[in-house]
This record gives structure tokens, sequence and C-alpha cells, in this order.
């Protein structure tokens, strides 16, 4: 039976179906539009289905002018809501609107729900899409602890006052859109905490909600992704003195190696003989890429022309990878005070509570093995975020 929950905080737990509002679930409850933390396992996403569209983009023509109607009113309580300075975060949205537009509302988005899952293939990586699904929703039910007094050294500065200004209007959440991107990286929401985009002078406004950040961050995730696609073992130091060594044969520093080979590896025009040797790009792009279509190891489907294929490969192939060692390490979690704060790209940041410090090895473990070989991992530590110091 399709249900909406009606508001998504943990304090407000009404639910509509079949025309009724209820606040218990029952097991007869097996279908909504999207998840939510307290969902029972089980539960099919017609979101999921349709790859993150809106509602508005998939509700069918035949529910369009009911669709339109309550979504109106929906925006009018809504504004009367910011009018008034009234908070949804305080308050159940159900304890402010009339019970016949909760009614009205629901009952359309259930059809549009069942129009989804009738008529849409479900995606062949659904599972991961819903663990990864329950990984962001847990960070975003998670506020972060902001503290603009760090800030202060900087705060003359422009970009610093142009900051603090857009974090007004932003909400101290990380909201991620896991359908962001065609890659399969992550963006973030509306009004979500600029986690991507933070700048690292800007870094310092965050500190733990527990005792101790800590970042696990791949060492050149994308070159030992493509490493991977080449059918060659990973390098157990770091990449770049790796190449120097190996791939330019002592003729650079590993600065100068890493230059080199990033130069190369984001430019498809780029011919570099000692590059090519080690990684053979052409022969991995040959058998990801059909010459409109790049499919990845994970079985995702990217159109490409010739230029863009290998780099959507890449980057493609390590998101997928990276958010599959996120979900990893949150399982690990489940039972314990910590969590996962945020995601940064190829960087993991987990809120450190002190009486789990012993499971950090097996947090290192988990992320540094993936699916393309044991990645070299650095981590840092440290009480603010912008105050990182490397660990062992």
């Amino acid at each position: 039976m399709i249900f909406q929950t009606i508001d998504n905080k943990e304090k407000c737990n009404l639910i509509y179906s079949n025309g009724l509002i209820c606040d218990k679930f029952y097991d007869e409850l097996s279908k909504t539009w999207e998840y939510n933390l307290a969902h029972p396992l089980g539960i099919e996403y017609a979101k999921l289905y349709c790859r993150g569209a809106s509602l508005d983009d998939v509700c069918p023509e035949y529910l369009k002018v009911d669709w339109n109607r309550t979504g109106d009113k929906l925006k009018a309580y809504l504004n009367s809501f910011i009018q008034a300075k009234i908070s949804l975060e305080e308050h159940c949205f159900y304890d402010l609107v009339p019970q016949h537009f909760l009614l009205d509302f629901y009952e359309v988005k259930n059809q549009i729900t069942k129009h989804v899952l009738d008529n849409y293939k479900k995606p062949e990586n659904y599972d991961f899409l819903l663990q990864l699904s329950k990984v962001v929703e847990d960070i975003k039910n998670r506020p972060l602890s902001l503290k603009t007094d760090n800030l202060r050294h900087v705060a003359h500065e422009i970009a610093t006052r142009n900051f603090l200004k857009r974090l007004k209007k932003a909400e101290k959440r990380v909201k991620y859109n896991i359908f962001g991107t065609k890659t399969g990286r992550l963006t973030t929401k509306s009004k979500s905490f600029p986690i991507l985009t933070l700048k690292k002078e800007h870094r310092v406004i965050l500190e733990p909600n527990n005792d101790l950040f800590v970042e696990l961050d791949f060492n050149a995730a994308e070159l030992r992704t493509l490493l991977s696609l080449c059918g060659k073992e990973q390098p157990k130091e770091d990449i770049h003195e790796w190449n120097a060594k190996n791939v330019f044969r002592g003729l650079h520093s590993r600065s100068e190696a890493k230059e080199r080979i990033f130069a190369w590896l984001y430019n498809p025009d780029s011919k570099d003989y000692l590059a090519n040797r080690s990684y053979d790009r052409i022969a991995v792009k040959e058998k990801h890429w059909d010459g409109k279509i790049v499919e990845t190891p994970y079985g995702r489907k990217i159109e490409a022309d010739e230029f863009h294929a290998l780099n959507y490969l890449i980057q493609s192939t390590t998101a997928d990878m990276v958010l599959r060692q996120v979900i990893k390490v949150h399982d690990l979690l489940k039972n314990s005070k910590s969590h996962i704060a945020f995601i940064i790209h190829d960087s993991l940041v987990i809120d450190l509570a002190k009486e789990d410090k012993g499971l950090l090895k097996d947090i290192f473990d988990v992320f540094a093995k993936t699916d393309l070989g044991d990645f070299m991992i650095s981590a840092h530590a440290g009480k603010n975020f912008g105050k990182m110091e490397r660990i062992k």
C-alpha cells in the first residue's frame, strides 16, 4: 500500500495513506515517494525509480491540474510561514495547515508515486541508491556546529563578509543531492551549508559535535582508478612518488611528476609517451566507450563524445567507488556515537567521539579496501576543520 510521510522531522510522525492520516506505521504500508530515516526496511521508493526527478517532472498529464492546484496551496502556506517567521524546524507541518489540505495534497502525491512505480523501470543500482540515500539523510539530520567567532581574524576580508551573508540564508545542515551530476558526484541542495565550495580559510567555522574531526582522503583517487581500469595493482606508496620512479624514470621530483601526470590525465589531446606506457588510456577508453555511451564498471551509462569519454569514465567510476566506501563506513558506525559529518569529493570526514577511537583502524581498513584495489589513504584529525593535523 502506498503512503506518504507528512513531515520528515523525528518528532513529527504522522503518515497519510488510503484517505486517512494516522500516527502508527503498519505492515501493509510498502511504497512511498522518498526515503525517510523513520521508515522500516523493505519500502520501495519511487524517487529512486525516476533517478531523482521531481514530482513536477514525473506528474502524468491527467494529474497535473490537481497537482498544480495543491502545489500552489502548499507554496502559499510556506510563504505565509516565512512572513510570520514561523520555523518549520520547530513546528510540525501538519499542525500549521488544515487537515482537508493534507488529505487532498497527499492523495495526489500518492497517485504520482503509483504512476512512477507502475511505469518506470527499477534501476539496476537501486540497492546502492537506497543505501546512499540513507547515508545522506543521516548526514542531513545532524545539525552542524558552526562557530562564526573563529573567523574573526579574517572578518575584515570581503570574501569572509560575503560568506557570512550567504550563511545567513543557509541551514546548519549538509543536504546532498545524489542525482546532481551525470557522473554520480554529489552536489548540495538549495539552502544547504556550502560544504563542497567551502574555502580552506573558512573551514575554521566547523567544529565537531563530538570530540574530534577525522578526515580520510584517498591518495590521487582518480589516477589510481585509471591504474585499476588498466588492470594493474595499486602501489602501496604515494602514487606521485611511484610515478616519479617508475613512470618518469627518475626524471622528475614528486611535485614535477604530479604536475606532469595530471596535465596528461585531464587533457585527452596530450601526448606523453612515458605516461601512456604505464596508463594505457586508449585501451581503457575503447573498452568502456562505444562511440556514444560510456559504461562504467558500476553500470552507470553516460552520453559522451570522444573528448570527454575518458574523463567521464574516470570521474564517475571514482565517485561511485568513493560513495560505496562511505556506505561501508556508515554501516560500521551505526551503533556508535561517532558519525559521518560530511563528504567532500574523494574525502570523508567523521565526527568522532573519544570512546570510539578504538574503531579508527577498522574505519581506515574498510575505507581503503575498495573494489578497485587497496587504495592508499591519508588521515588528518583536529578539533576544528580548519586546523587538522596528519595522523598515522
